[in-house]
């Protein structure tokens, strides 16, 4: 769950399924000379649009935050908590797409490793990544493995922005992007909504999802439009 608050103090909550399906969105623009094509195309989209498949039940009926009495967020919520649907999340995709299924899996164990909780209490941490190295190298056999670190690093880029437009977060950099070449660049997401260096195939990108209001659940469309710095 996101949660963001309006100009007029209002709260939306944006289910992680909602801001996996703007990722999606991200991917399937993405894409020019500078920074390649995306490849196996459709697995990788699926790949990114189903990110957070593992959240997707749990925003349904969320735990709530005693701290601040609205949802829990991806944030806030316990570590084992996390650690359980995160567990769950890889496996549900095996019924669509192995490939995708697999980018889910390395994207959970992304998050961890760059970001390590400073505390893992009985071991739940290293245990969930063991897990899930071992079901990566059940599913990777005969695969490239540069071009599936790539496109680990796309969807956590994908990730990244979608996080970046739905929480306000910009102006903000996106690390460790990679180019055509293989070189990772950094990307600046200005608070206009620019984005450079451009990595899309048109010159402009626009994207929608949705939230609800947590006053009355009244659903609303959040629009957004990307374009190349001026």
């Amino acid at each position: 769950m996101l949660i963001r608050q309006e100009p007029d103090g209002s709260y939306l909550a944006i289910g992680q399924a909602s801001h996996a399906w703007l990722s999606g969105q991200l991917a399937r623009a993405w894409g020019n000379e500078r920074f390649g094509a995306v490849e196996p195309w459709e697995e990788v989209c699926l790949g990114a649009e189903q990110h957070d498949v593992g959240w997707a039940e749990w925003d349904l009926d969320p735990a709530i935050d005693p701290d601040t009495g609205r949802p829990h967020t991806f944030i806030s919520l316990p570590l084992p908590e996390k650690i359980a649907l995160w567990s769950a999340a890889a496996r549900k995709m095996l019924s669509q797409s192995s490939y995708a299924a697999l980018l889910v899996s390395m994207h959970g164990t992304a998050l961890y490793e760059r970001f390590p909780p400073p505390e893992d209490p009985g071991g739940i941490v290293q245990k969930f990544l063991d897990e899930q190295r071992e079901f990566q190298a059940s599913l990777s056999g005969g695969l490239d493995p540069d071009e599936l670190r790539r496109n680990q690093k796309l969807v956590f880029a994908w990730d990244y922005i979608s996080l970046a437009l739905c929480l306000d977060w910009a102006p903000t950099e996106v690390e460790d992007v990679p180019t055509a070449d293989g070189t990772p660049i950094t990307l600046a997401l200005s608070e206009e909504a620019e984005l450079d260096p451009w990595p899309f195939r048109e010159d402009r990108v626009d994207l929608r999802t949705e939230g609800r209001r947590l006053e009355d659940s009244s659903l609303v469309t959040l629009e957004f439009t990307l374009r190349p710095r001026r």
